[in-house]
């Protein structure tokens, strides 16, 4: 019997320490040993997304992923997307749109689409119908889920653009001072 491989690693922003099989999948260790069970088993071949997260910024399919590559790494599972008890703009517009049904590909659709507004807030609907091409979805169709997105994308654009204006008060001399370091 082989001996258990200690891990550590960085999970929705708290070092977590874990045991497992050096054979065992980045999917069954957040289930089954970590306790993160927001993550779903699909198809174990990674062609369904139901099992996507973040992996140092970049999306993977948990159930390809070896479960030791994960000491030292960063991860971010669907758990990790809200802030809190409060839902992050992706969850609510899933709800919004009714862009959920059965509930196995959405945690994967979610973290994808984070994955995709991460590297791009502003994606066209053909830019997030490719990304999210790799997460398949049985029952509710793809439209809610990509309306969903990118009404997600323009809220979160337009809340950073709200946070932006507030921080820096407009008045007649800061469009001066803009204004006469546009001209030099």
């Amino acid at each position: 019997m082989m001996a258990k491989l200690h891990v550590e690693a960085t999970i929705n922003g708290q070092p977590i320490e874990f045991l497992c099989d050096g054979g065992e999948s980045l999917l069954d260790a957040l289930r089954n040993t970590v306790g993160l069970t927001g993550t779903k088993e699909g198809c174990t071949t990674g062609d369904c997304g139901a099992c996507s997260v973040i992996l140092n910024g970049r999306l993977v399919p948990a159930c390809l992923v070896l479960a030791p590559e994960a000491d030292g790494q960063t991860i971010t599972t669907i758990e990790g997307i809200a802030d809190g008890e409060r839902l992050h703009p992706l969850q609510e517009k899933f709800l919004g749109h009714a862009a959920l049904q059965c509930g196995i590909c959405t945690p994967g659709f979610i973290v994808a689409a984070k994955a995709l507004l991460d590297a791009n807030p502003s994606p066209t609907e053909e830019e997030t119908r490719y990304w999210l091409a790799g997460n398949l979805c049985r029952c509710t169709g793809y439209d809610k889920i990509i309306r969903a997105v990118l009404d997600a994308a323009a809220e979160m654009r337009n809340s950073q653009l709200s946070s932006i204006n507030s921080q820096v008060p407009l008045n007649s001399q800061t469009l001066s001072t803009i204004h006469s370091r546009v001209e030099t």
